[in-house]
């Protein structure tokens, strides 16, 4: 990603073809997935709406080396890796708001599965993103295996609450084993106003319909301007 203090990352970037400063969007992908499916997917509806994106590789995906199944046996390995994604997404949120093309005023986050977890925990902490909209995620597991140690990490619920005021979209699937009704559910009280809880009739992998929702929402939270013709899409890092 070129400018960014770690430019080993890659990245998908696409940005409406326009005379002015647009919204952007920093997309996060979920686990064993990559940038691909999120540029792919609500990259191409938030561009049809005249917003640009920016998809990410996370540690251990997509182009990056690594075996992401080593994760789940090596706690180490994963608190580093998440601690790693962590800081490229403040650095992405810093190339964003110094990107000529952005309005650095207009900047959100969307993020599926793991990458919705990531987006909450980094919106928690970075106010720069103004609007956070999540697919697939929600509180941590039921009998998550040492539970207190982990919160001390990762703790969703209060996440939830330090978006103070900044709109929240959850868009999960009545019929998601991965990522329960119930996680989801658990998020969304914790969370404080404007928010909004979307349910749709599927697993963990949102349909077309949602996708397009989500894109509509965060453009219109953003205040997007969908007049754009021509695009640019490239590819950074």
């Amino acid at each position: 990603m070129m400018g960014m203090r770690r430019p080993d990352v890659p990245s998908v970037w696409l940005t409406p073809e326009k005379h002015e400063p647009v919204p952007a969007v920093l997309l996060l992908h979920g686990f064993s997935s990559s940038k691909e499916r999120m540029a792919q997917s609500v990259g191409r509806e938030l561009l049809s709406l005249g917003v640009a994106s920016l998809a990410l590789d996370l540690p251990f995906h997509g182009e990056r080396d690594g075996d992401v199944g080593s994760l789940s046996r090596n706690p180490l390995a994963l608190v580093g890796a998440w601690r790693s994604a962590i800081a490229e997404s403040r650095d992405a949120i810093t190339w964003l708001t110094a990107h000529a093309s952005v309005d650095a005023e207009r900047i959100g986050v969307v993020g599926y599965s793991l990458g919705g977890f990531l987006a909450l925990m980094a919106a928690a902490e970075d106010e720069r993103l103004r609007v956070v909209a999540l697919a697939a995620a929600g509180d941590l597991p039921d009998h998550t295996p040492y539970a207190s140690l982990i919160r001390g990490l990762v703790n969703p619920l209060r996440a939830a609450e330090r978006l103070s005021g900044r709109p929240l979209l959850l868009v999960n699937g009545r019929s998601d084993t991965t990522t329960r009704p119930a996680q989801a559910q658990r998020l969304f009280d914790a969370a404080r106003e404007p928010k909004t809880l979307h349910w749709y009739n599927g697993g963990h992998w949102p349909p077309a319909s949602a996708i397009a929702m989500t894109a509509r929402w965060v453009a219109e939270h953003l205040k997007a301007d969908s007049t754009a013709q021509a695009v640019r899409p490239r590819r950074t890092g």
